[in-house]
Formats: structure tokens, C-alpha cells, sequence
């Protein structure tokens, strides 16, 4: 099954990604982190996301298109990236997540990919 690993980081997590003192070390991290989930042969792939800043929100409804700088709601956590995989079960998933260098502090959502469509 594949499942969708979606990280959420603590807006002060966040902000190392480009502090020159903090930066060497966060990114150190994740990329040890990716480079173990790759060489498991799970990974089916992933990306890390801008911060939530620069993010457009997109509603439709009856005045017509809405766009709102920004992500959908204002909260602690910010959707940092994620990560497919490909796994036997849900306790795999949940093995992998929780080597994830998002903790403490962080949170690691799985969902199951829905399948493609029957034709």
C-alpha cells in the first residue's frame, strides 16, 4: 500500500532551514533521514515545501474565485514536506515516521494514497 507521510514542523523548526548557525544541522538531519528511507526501497518519493508564507489558497464558491495569500489556516505547525512510500502495512509507516527528524515537537501525518481510478 502506499501512504502519504505529510510533516508538519514547529514554526521555530522551520526557521532553521536558514539560519546560517542552525542550517548545517537541520539539513544534516533530513538528508540522513532521506537517503535511509531511500535506501530501504520504500520510497516512492516526496519533497520539502516552501515555508507556509508563500503559500496561495485557492476557494471557489458562489462570488466566484477567492484567493488568500497564505495557507488555509494560521496554526503552530507548518506542512514542511513529505515523503510517499510504499509499504507492506500501517506499522511500517509508523516505523518510519518515527525516525523522522521532525520530533520532538513535530508531528508526521499518514494517510493512505488512494488508488488511480478504475478505467
Amino acid at each position: 500500500m502506499q501512504v502519504c507521510m505529510l510533516i508538519y514542523e514547529p514554526k521555530d523548526q522551520t526557521a532553521k532551514r536558514h539560519d546560517p548557525a542552525e542550517a548545517p544541522a537541520y539539513w544534516g538531519a533530513w538528508t540522513a533521514y532521506a537517503a535511509a528511507v531511500r535506501a530501504s526501497g520504500l520510497m516512492v518519493g516526496g519533497n520539502g515545501l516552501e515555508a507556509s508564507p508563500t503559500a496561495t489558497t485557492l476557494r471557489i464558491g458562489a462570488g466566484g474565485r477567492q484567493v488568500q495569500d497564505g495557507p488555509y489556516a494560521d496554526t503552530r505547525e507548518q506542512l514542511g514536506g513529505y515523503f510517499v512510500l510504499e509499504v507492506p502495512d500501517l506499522e511500517t509507516a509508523l516505523d518510519w515516521a518515527s525516525r523522522c527528524p521532525v520530533f520532538p515537537g513535530g508531528a508526521v501525518e499518514i494517510r493512505p494514497v488512494m488508488p488511480p481510478p478504475a478505467a
